[in-house]
C-alpha cells in the first residue's frame, strides 16, 4: 500500500453470495461507493453445494436489482422428505424452488456487483491489519470497512481471533452430479437414521442430471469421504454420482460460535457461521447477511455494532428456533412425527420449508401437530 492512498469505502472479502449481495447493498445505498471485491478464485468457478437456491433467496435478489427468474432455470415446485422410520411426505411448495450450479449462480451474483461498479480483484487474502481509520489488507489495499464473506474457512475470521466452531457445530457433506434423474419435479431429501442428524439429497439440474449428496450434521459422526459416499449410495441406490464429479465441504452451524466483532471489520455468510442446522442450506442466509452487512459498512467505525444489532434484529428469532429444533432432529422419533404431521397438515409442511430454506419460525400450534402426530407413531404405515 502506498503512503497517501485513498482507501476504499468498502473493501469485501470473498465474492460469493454473501459478498456479492454487500457490494449490491453498498452500491444501491451509495452509488458512488468505490468498492473493492477480492476473491482467490477466477469466476466462474464451482463450489461444493447442494446448488438448491430456495424461493426465499430469489425474493432477495430481487429486492437487491437482480431478477433471476429469466436465467434461473426451471421451478422445482415440489418437495420430497422421508425420515428414518420410512415416513414420507411428497407435496408442492408454496412456491417453487431452483436448483441452479454455483458456477452459474455466483457467476451471475458477480456479474451483477461489477455492473453496479464493484471492483473485482483476484487475490487471496493473508494479512489484516485494524487502524484507527482504516483496514489494511495484505499491504496492498485498505478500505474504511472491510467485510469478511470468505467462507467456512474464513481467513478474515480466523484473523480477527474469533472462536473456532465445536466439532458438533460443523456439518460435513459430500456432493457430486449423477447422470439420472429421481423426480424431475421435486427436492428429494432422504433421512438417515443413527445418532447424528444426516441425509441424503437428489435435486434434478436442467439438462444435467441431478446433484446428490450426503451430509452428517456433526463433524464427529461424519467419517472418510469414503463413509459418507457408503450412506449416499444406502440412502439412494442406483444413483451414484460420477466420481470425477464428488467434492468435500463443511459448513459452519448457527448453532456455533456466531462472532460479530464492533468496529470496521464485519463478517457475513458462512465466515459468521451461519449455515441453517435443520438443512444445511446457506444461501438465504449468506445473501440476506451480506446485504445487512453492507448497509452497516456505510456506518464507518460504527459499522460492527451496527451490524450485530441487524444480524439479532433479523435472525435472532429464526435462530432460537432453529436451535431448538436441531436439539430434536437427532431423535429419530421426532422426524417422523415431523413428516407425519407435515403429511396431514399442509401448514407444518409450509413451516417446515421456510424454517428450512429462509426465515421461518415454529407456531406453537405447529408443534403440538408435531407432538400429536408423535402419539400416532405405529398405528399407520407410510404417509404420503
Amino acid at each position: 500500500m502506498q503512503d497517501g492512498q485513498v482507501p476504499a469505502d468498502v473493501a469485501i472479502v470473498g465474492a460469493g453470495p454473501a459478498g456479492a449481495a454487500a457490494a449490491l447493498r453498498v452500491l444501491a445505498l451509495r452509488p458512488d461507493a468505490d468498492v473493492l471485491l477480492l476473491d482467490a478464485a477466477a469466476f466462474p468457478r464451482d463450489k461444493t453445494c447442494g446448488d438448491g437456491i430456495s424461493a426465499h433467496v430469489l425474493e432477495l435478489l430481487d429486492a437487491l436489482g437482480v431478477p433471476a427468474t429469466s436465467w434461473a432455470g426451471p421451478p422445482v415446485a415440489g418437495m420430497r422428505l422421508t425420515s428414518p422410520g420410512g415416513r414420507v411426505v411428497a407435496r408442492r411448495c408454496a412456491r417453487p424452488n431452483r436448483v441452479i450450479p454455483r458456477a452459474v449462480f455466483d457467476a451471475r451474483l458477480v456479474a451483477a456487483a461489477t455492473a453496479a461498479g464493484a471492483r473485482l480483484v483476484q487475490h487471496r487474502v493473508r494479512a489484516l491489519r485494524v487502524l484507527a481509520d482504516r483496514v489494511v489488507l495484505d499491504d496492498r489495499w485498505s478500505a474504511r470497512v472491510v467485510i469478511g464473506a470468505d467462507g467456512a474457512n474464513s481467513t478474515v475470521r480466523r484473523l480477527l481471533g474469533a472462536p473456532r466452531s465445536p466439532e458438533s457445530t460443523v456439518a460435513v457433506a459430500v456432493r457430486g452430479y449423477a447422470p439420472t434423474v429421481l423426480d424431475p419435479d421435486a427436492l428429494v431429501i432422504e433421512f438417515a437414521g443413527g445418532r447424528r442428524p444426516a441425509y441424503a439429497w437428489s435435486f434434478p439440474v436442467a439438462g444435467r442430471g441431478s446433484n446428490v449428496g450426503f451430509g452428517v450434521f456433526d463433524r464427529r459422526g461424519g467419517g472418510s469421504r469414503a463413509d459418507l459416499l457408503a450412506e449416499l449410495a444406502r440412502l439412494l441406490p442406483d444413483h451414484p454420482p460420477d466420481p470425477a464429479t464428488v467434492r468435500g465441504h463443511q459448513l459452519p452451524l448457527s448453532t456455533g460460535p456466531r462472532w460479530h466483532p464492533d468496529g470496521r471489520v464485519l463478517l457475513a455468510g458462512d465466515a459468521a457461521a451461519l449455515v441453517n442446522p435443520l438443512t444445511g442450506e446457506g444461501i438465504y442466509d449468506a445473501v440476506a447477511s451480506g446485504a445487512l452487512a453492507g448497509r452497516a459498512a456505510l456506518r464507518g467505525p460504527d459499522a460492527g455494532a451496527a451490524h450485530r444489532a441487524a444480524m439479532r434484529a433479523t435472525f435472532g428469532h429464526h435462530h432460537r428456533h432453529t436451535a431448538l429444533l436441531a436439539r430434536l432432529v437427532p431423535h429419530p422419533r421426532f422426524l417422523d412425527a415431523a413428516v407425519t404431521a407435515a403429511a396431514r397438515h399442509r401448514r407444518v409442511f409450509d413451516a417446515a420449508v421456510d424454517l428450512g430454506l429462509g426465515p421461518g419460525t415454529a407456531s406453537a400450534a405447529d408443534l403440538v401437530r408435531v407432538a400429536s402426530s408423535g402419539l400416532t407413531l405405529g398405528r399407520g404405515s407410510r404417509l404420503t
